[in-house]
This record gives C-alpha cells, structure tokens and sequence, in this order.
C-alpha cells in the first residue's frame, strides 16, 4: 500500500524545477511527486525526462496526439450536447504511475469484490441466503428496479453473472485506495486504455524508453479466450459476437474497438434471428450459429418477448434460448441489482458473508437516505456530503454540498424528502491529484482509476485501467459526459527499471 505521509520529492534538476515551478499539489496526494512504497525510481524518471522535453513541445505533442485520436475516431456521444453530437476523450500526456506493490493491492481488492458479487448474484436468483440471514435488507434488492426475477433459477456456467466488471477507484489524501462505485452492468472504457497506451508509444516514445510497463495490448485476447469459454457445453470452436445497439449508442467506437480486438463479427439486434431454439447470425453465406454474445445493450432491450415490447434493438426468442443452455450472454441479465449504489454499502457485510474475510478494498462511508437514520443524518448534513442518486452513472444527478449553492442544497433537500429510497450521500473525498497539461501550464487535476476485471472460469484484471481526469480546476467530477478525460496508466513491473 501506499505510504501514508505521501510526502513530496524534490525536484531534481533546474529544468525539473522550471517545469514544476507552479505546480502546486496542495493537500492532496499527488500521483507524482509523492514519495510511496515500492517506487524506485520511476516517477523522478518521468518528471526529469518530461522537463527534458519541455512545456512548449509537451504541448506541440499533446496536440497532435488529440488529433491523432479525431483521425482515428476514437469518439464518444452526448446526448445532451446538442453542439456536439461526436467529441474525442480529452486526453492528456503526463502519465499517472502505479507501483508494482500497489498494483498487487488493488487487483486482489478487484478480484476479491468480483468474486464477491458473482456470489451474491447466483444467491439472491437462487436460494437467497443473505436475505434469510439479514445480511442485506430483502426489500433492498427484491425491490430494486434491477432486480429480474426471469432470472431465479437461472443457470450460469461456473456460476459467473458479471464477465466484465469496472470498478471505481479513488485514493484519498492518506494515499489509500477505495472502491467508489462498482460497474457490473456494461461497462465502458477500456478502449481508451489500450488506445493511450498506442498513442504514447507513438507521440511520447523519449518519455517511455527503457520503463519496465506491464502490457495492456492483450484484452482483447483475453476478453475472447473468457467469452469463449463461457460458451454452451459441447461447443468446440464457439462463435463469439458482440451484440451493439448500433451507431447512435455514445458507446459505439468501443463496440467496434473491441469486435475488432477480439476478432470477432460486431451485429446489432437485426442481424440475429431465434430459430430452431438456437440463435443465428446472418452472413451472406446463410445462417450461422451463435454461442456466446457480449452484449452492451441494457437488460430492458434485449428480448421484446420477455422485456420492453417496443424494443427494436433486441432479439426475440433470445432469453428463451439462452435459459434453454444453447447460447450465453456476457453479462448476465439481471446484475445491475449488484452494483446498485445503495446496495454498494452493503459490500463490506457481502465479502465476510461469502469469503468469510475482510475488504482489500475499503468501500467510502456510505449513508443509506432509505434508512431514517442515513436520511437524518443527511439531511442534518446536507452541506457536507455529496448526494447521489442510487441508479445514474456518468456523474448524473449528484450534487456535491460543499460546492453547492443555497438553492441547489434546497433542491437537493426536496428531492431527498421525496423519494428518500433513490439516493444515498456520501463524505467529500479529497481525491488524489496528478500533474495535467493545461493552458496554465502543469496543475494538478483529480482524478480516479477504473480496472476492467474478465471472468470466465476464473478471473483477470487488465494491468492499470482507465485513470479518468478532472480536466476543469478544482472539480471532482471525472466523468466524459461531464468534461473529464484521460490520462495512460502506467503499472510498473516488479524489478522496474528506472
């Protein structure tokens, strides 16, 4: 873990010293200039040979990076921005930097809350244990909007419901990380964290020479090899799709990224067909059989048989066959009761139930509003805490109460007293800063880390992850719907070179 005192290195030589001048990582602990276990070296690397490039070319380079990724349409959609329907993931070019020791941490905290929730999942679908014991509130999760009961019963190879899970990292000012958020419904991101790492070997090669870098270019093999072996029993040479609502889904440059990385068809919901109980895609050649779908469309559109009658983007028959053993879906239906944020502060009580041990991974204070106690103690401090619907992501809804103004705080006061059950609140976390180019120059900006987790018969965590970045000052919001970019994660290898 990280050394708590997180206190800052010196700058090594003038040029370092002119580069930083004004770099100012406050309270918080800064990704870079913080001493921490298990860094021998590296970082003082980084920042001596990003003075030795200098401000106006690191700023010429970064430049053309981000034109790089418009020309390679590595793109996102907002919805709301009716300004701008495509925008590239603002990207910057100052690497953020995790030891070999605190990478161990966090991919066994990953591992451990995966595990964790494919447990929980085939529980509450099955015999509902964990309910009985009252270790979880039945209410809260036979009651929740995500909760499928098409899926009691239901089986899973190897009893894996969440294949690919993103969790939400933050480390606060002690240096210590915790779990935010977990992601166990569709996921996004981890395009990105294979195209920075493309895009600094091509625009940053000086600055990366000779650093001993855990490799991130094999998702998309992994990511096949576990869809492949989640497929149907029986099946020797399984047909892999990955099932996309289509180009309007804000998503869809990573649909494509990653059929092309897994080397597998990219179909959207009118290119299958339920036939003979089997699914089959259409090819110019006829039909052939599909065996394992990944499927980044929501459970609500994924069979108008079984789910929203007016879905267009699904297929009918789909859950049929699925339940019949003849086709798998990756993720399963029905997780998104998991990674429910109210049902989130309940994960610490979830891992002692089923591993019978502690978290890896602390989750942050979490107050329930549907609980009198959490909503009094909400509403009590309403001024200090941030406020978040149970169900949004993208950073949607949340109202951070020491940033909030007067009337903001009353409407957050009003919503609260009106559906108490759909938010919870939380304590303001001083996130951790990293050094970002901006128009100023080098300032700190916060930011998170978001580890994509694959899971078959067992399970991997792609080295590093997306570090998404608060690119305006002084925000906490890191989300790309709400501004925020990216930056490469570096994951040092044991015996790193420096």
């Amino acid at each position: 873990m990280a050394e708590r005192t997180g206190t800052r290195q010196e700058a090594g030589t003038p040029a370092e010293a002119a580069l930083f001048a004004d770099y100012d990582p406050g309270p918080y602990f800064c990704e870079l200039t913080a001493a921490r276990a298990g860094d021998v070296g590296s970082t003082a690397t980084v920042r001596a040979r990003l003075a030795a490039i200098g401000l106006e070319a690191l700023r010429a380079r970064a430049a053309a990076a981000e034109g790089e990724l418009i020309d390679l349409g590595v793109t996102f959609t907002v919805y709301s921005d009716a300004t701008a329907i495509d925008r590239i993931l603002p990207f910057d070019c100052i690497p953020r930097i995790i030891t070999a020791a605190e990478w161990d941490h966090i991919e066994r905290g990953v591992k451990q809350r995966v595990a964790a929730l494919n447990l929980f999942l085939h529980d509450i679908y099955h015999g509902r244990k964990i309910l009985a014991d009252g270790v979880v509130p039945r209410e809260l999760v036979l009651g929740n909007a995500s909760y499928r009961p098409e899926m009691e019963h239901f089986p899973v190879r190897f009893g894996t419901y969440v294949h690919i899970c993103g969790t939400d990292i933050v480390r606060g000012r002690d240096g210590d990380f915790m779990v935010l958020e977990d992601n166990a419904r569709t996921p996004s991101g981890v395009s990105y964290v294979v195209e920075n790492r493309h895009l600094m070997s091509r625009s940053f090669p000086d600055l990366m020479a000779g650093m001993n870098l855990r490799p991130v270019d094999d998702y998309g093999r992994r990511l096949h090899a576990a869809m492949a072996e989640i497929a149907p029993e029986g099946v020797d040479d399984p047909e892999v799709v990955l099932l996309s609502p289509g180009i309007y889904n804000s998503a869809y440059f990573e649909h494509v990224f990653l059929a092309r990385e897994m080397g597998v068809p990219l179909v959207e919901g009118a290119d299958l067909v339920v036939e003979r109980d089997h699914v089959w895609m259409r090819t110019t050649a006829g039909l052939r059989a599909v065996h394992t779908i990944y499927r980044r469309i929501g459970d609500d559109f994924l069979d108008p048989t079984v789910f929203r009658r007016d879905s267009l983007l699904g297929v009918p028959g789909l859950i049929g066959v699925w339940r019949a053993g003849r086709v798998t879906l990756a993720n399963a239906v029905g997780t998104g009761v998991a990674d429910d944020k109210a049902v989130y502060a309940y994960m610490p009580r979830i891992i002692r139930y089923y591993l019978g041990e502690d978290t890896i991974l602390a989750n942050v204070p979490t107050h329930i509003c549907r609980e009198k106690q959490g909503l009094d103690y909400t509403l009590a401090h309403l001024a200090e805490l941030v406020i978040k619907p149970v169900g949004e992501s993208g950073g949607y809804g949340i109202t951070i109460g020491p940033r909030a103004s007067r009337a903001e705080l009353e409407t957050a006061r009003a919503t609260l007293l009106a559906d108490p059950s759909n938010w919870i609140s939380q304590p303001v976390i001083d996130l951790s800063v990293a050094p970002t180019l901006t128009e100023s120059g080098i300032r700190p900006r916060h930011l998170d880390l978001r580890p994509f987790a694959v899971t078959g018969r067992e399970t991997w965590v792609l080295p590093g992850g997306l570090s998404r970045v608060a690119m305006r000052e002084g925000s906490l919001i890191v989300n790309s719907s709400q501004g925020g970019g990216s930056k490469d994660t570096w994951v040092l290898a044991a015996g790193e070179a420096g």
